[in-house]
């Protein structure tokens, strides 16, 4: 029993390097397939693919045009994911996003029952765009499946199938109209990833790609059954107790006042800092990120480099921090200089 029991283990372990392999392999060939149909923002879609192997979620922040919308249609395309996209507004309820029961009737015995339609929330990739515009009750259906994964309606609840991500985006202009987020339902993103212009070059393809009959084809480079497969393996990658150490301290030194922290930008600007779920992120993230790059163990420099796009929605700035014209990134910052890797 003991053999076969081992065996198995060692078969498993097997099975799980060459899907690691295949991701590995299968990353640069991604990126190259999505680039047919978006120019440019290479690191947003790289954290979107770290987000998406940790089960997490992820809130864009961008201008309007800049392709957050293809970013994410591309990318379900590129790995054979059901993708949808809802429109938020300020009529919007919460019944259209997660489904509603309706009344059918039998047209042989007469009898009504009720049938549960979904809503667009059952996809594997969601673009909730524009997440900002809709009332408070709409954006906790929303973020109610994003912690839960499952949707209730009635008596029942239901499911959503895996691998499931929202991708949620706010306009930073035109803010009449719209319904802030609080901070507790921003830290259910993991990231808060900043969407830029591109380069001269890169719109100069965009125009060019945009303005012709080219119709890229993309194609599927991997399959949905093989990200939940790596979503497991990601929890399965060791880490380091000194890194472990090193990302809490990070979070822990975004907190005014609590453990003796004096870093003065910190003590200054931030009214509150991150919670537990922001070192819990930079630990998840680390591990995807160096699964992505072929390695099986997380350094001290995954956890830098996911540093702001995990922490910088997490602090609530003061009113002294717009007066100074301070964000969250400078002072994110100067915690990456002041946090030294060995305690």
């Amino acid at each position: 029993m003991t053999e076969r029991t081992d065996a198995t283990l060692e078969q498993a372990t097997t099975n799980d390097l060459k899907l690691v392999e295949r991701l590995v392999e299968a990353h640069d060939k991604l990126m190259n397939e999505i680039s047919k149909a978006v120019y440019g923002q290479r690191e947003p879609l790289e954290l979107m693919m770290i987000s998406l192997l940790c089960r997490g979620h992820c809130l864009l922040l961008g201008l309007p045009g800049l392709g957050k919308t293809l970013m994410a249609s591309t990318m379900s395309r590129a790995m054979d994911l059901e993708f949808q996209r809802i429109q938020f507004t300020p009529d919007l309820m919460p019944s259209d996003i997660t489904g509603t029961d309706v009344i059918e009737e039998d047209p042989d015995t007469g009898r009504r029952h009720h049938k549960f339609l979904p809503g667009p929330i059952f996809a594997n990739l969601v673009l909730a765009d524009e997440v900002n515009r809709t009332p408070p009750k709409t954006q906790a259906a929303l973020l109610q499946a994003m912690q839960e994964r499952q949707v209730s309606a009635g008596r029942e609840t239901y499911q959503l199938n895996p691998p499931f991500m929202v991708l949620a985006t706010q306009n930073p202009i035109e803010l009449e109209g719209t319904y802030v987020l609080p901070e507790a339902q921003l830290d259910r993103f993991m990231f808060c990833i900043k969407v830029h212009y591109t380069s001269p070059q890169d719109e100069v393809d965009i125009v060019k790609g945009t303005t012709s009959n080219f119709e890229p084809d993309v194609h599927k480079i991997m399959r949905a059954d093989e990200v939940v497969q790596l979503q497991t393996i990601v929890r399965g990658v060791p880490v380091s107790d000194d890194v472990v150490s090193y990302a809490v301290r990070l979070t822990g030194a975004t907190r005014p006042g609590v453990n003796g922290n004096r870093l003065e930008s910190v003590g200054k600007y931030v009214q509150y800092g991150a919670s537990p779920r922001a070192s819990q992120n930079l630990i998840l993230g680390g591990k995807a990120r160096a699964l992505v790059n072929g390695r099986y163990h997380v350094d001290f420099a995954d956890v830098k480099a996911l540093a702001k796009p995990i922490l910088r929605h997490r602090l609530v700035l003061n009113f002294r921090s717009r007066a100074d014209n301070v964000d969250a990134d400078q002072i994110v910052d100067e915690i990456l200089e002041s946090v030294k890797e060995e305690a």
